[in-house]
């Protein structure tokens, strides 16, 4: 009789742990709303408001100016205000700059509108994989963090094919202004959710925090063991900023961290996402097969992200690497090279695009996922949210100077060279990956850090 009545609760338990991490991974739902949102209205908002391909390119940036500046204050609102009400915080940001965006009635107007998603964004971005690691059931952990990683391809897709919808009236402003539907959703259900017992614990509430796990594992046994690994963890504090000045080691973990964030944005992903139905119409498609193969972008990166997933943890993490770096370099080059020659016929045209679409799998599949798991593993415990922290920052930078030239160059140095110059950006990377990124496969985060520690080169911490 007692095991039947607990099997319900059990179940209760479980729903309410996956119903938190949902709700919570929407926050990555969000994100890719954003990014791929604009890419579809740009073309209309510089027909309407008659300004330069430079006005387009701060309209398109000054989303990340706002993220690289949410996510530097990011930690301490964290831990001040919460995982929770951080969230909470961010869904209000993202609803308002939404609906200012779908309002705006100047070119300065959208680029504030999209300066307040962009805090939005960077506060989300650093809170949600944070409270998803610390709400989820140790079993799923990883499922629910790869779920976070998957909506935001999702987003993007979704964003792609709503642009798609409203450009056959060239509605722009429906498109900015629709992505705020979803982010009311998403308020509303973090309304819902408990606050993180892990932040709990570090407000000494620890009452609140057992509760809260009693809530979501049901197993008394299991949270009395959760709650005293959170308190040993609580033991050691992080010390990024002292250990960054009077320790070379980690000083070289933090490099690392940064130069992994900026392969990542040099290898030419973002421009595709920001820039896709432009990149069409120089490949001879009118509008609406611009924004249809831009939908097909959009799935493809979907669609490719499993790739990673399934392969990650069975090549390793360099044999993943070097195989995308190498799809992207001759996605990218064979691209700038039928751009460079001429693309005349229909048959040209389809290649040109299967080019592009392979250089979108080869960065779905490696650098899009990988270089956000050696940026936390190459970290050690005592300064792990410092360096995590400098490298998401750098993401942010990293990507505004993306999108703040893409079009500038396509002006001065024209097509093909364009493509030509991210395709060589990502044979460098190849070398830079031979050269100091470790292989992490199957090595324990304590292994890496004493190697880092024990001054060991970079590429070898992994053994």
């Amino acid at each position: 009789m007692n095991a039947l009545a607990e099997k319900p609760i059990a179940v209760q338990h479980k729903s309410t742990a996956l119903f938190t991490c949902a709700v919570a991974a929407l926050a990555g739902l969000m994100f890719g709303l954003d990014i791929g949102v604009i890419s579809g209205a740009t073309q209309f908002i510089q027909k309407e408001f008659q300004i330069a391909d430079h006005m387009i390119e701060w309209i398109v940036s000054s989303m990340m100016l706002g993220a690289a500046i949410g996510a530097l204050g990011a930690g301490w609102m964290s831990a001040a205000l919460g995982r929770k009400r951080s969230l909470i915080l961010a869904g209000v940001l993202f609803v308002i700059g939404s609906l200012l965006s779908a309002a705006a009635w100047s070119p300065e107007t959208l680029i504030a509108a999209r300066l307040i998603l962009g805090l939005a964004i960077g506060v989300a971005t650093f809170t949600a994989p944070l409270y998803l690691a610390e709400v989820a059931p140790e079993q799923t952990r990883g499922a629910m963090i790869s779920l976070y990683q998957l909506m935001i391809t999702t987003g993007i897709l979704v964003a792609f094919l709503s642009d798609t919808a409203f450009s056959y009236s060239g509605n722009w402003r429906w498109m900015l202004g629709i992505i705020a539907i979803p982010g009311f959703l998403f308020l509303l259900g973090l309304f819902l959710l408990p606050d993180s017992p892990r932040w709990l614990m570090m407000r000494g509430r620890k009452q609140e925090a057992t509760a809260v796990l009693h809530g979501l594992r049901g197993d008394a046994v299991q949270v009395a063991r959760e709650v005293a690994d959170i308190e040993e963890q609580l033991k050691m504090p992080q010390h990024g900023w002292h250990l960054f000045l009077e320790n070379p080691n980690f000083r070289r973990s933090v490099g690392l961290g940064v130069l992994l964030q900026v392969m990542q944005q040099f290898t030419g992903m973002n421009v595709v996402m920001y820039y896709a139905p432009r990149i069409f119409q120089d490949m001879g498609y009118a509008t609406a097969a611009q924004m249809w193969f831009t939908a097909a972008v959009g799935l493809t990166n979907v669609l490719a992200t499993f790739i990673a997933i399934g392969l990650v943890d069975r090549w390793g993490r360099k044999p993943i690497l070097y195989t995308g770096f190498t799809i992207m370099a001759l996605g990218l080059g064979l691209v700038g090279t039928m751009m460079h020659l001429g693309i005349a016929t229909h048959g040209e045209q389809i290649f040109t695009v299967a080019m592009l679409l392979l250089f979108i799998v080869g960065f779905a599949m490696s650098a899009g996922p990988l270089i956000w798991t050696l940026c936390s593993e190459v970290q050690p415990l005592k300064g792990r949210d410092f360096g995590i922290g400098c490298s998401t920052f750098t993401n942010w930078i990293a990507n505004m100077i993306v999108g703040a030239t893409f079009l500038t160059l396509l002006n001065g140095i024209g097509n093909a060279a364009t493509f030509w110059l991210y395709g060589g950006f990502n044979l460098v990377f190849l070398l830079i990956t031979f050269a100091l990124i470790p292989e992490t496969r199957n090595v324990t985060l304590e292994q890496i850090e004493r190697n880092l520690m024990a001054g060991k080169p970079l590429r070898e911490i992994g053994r």
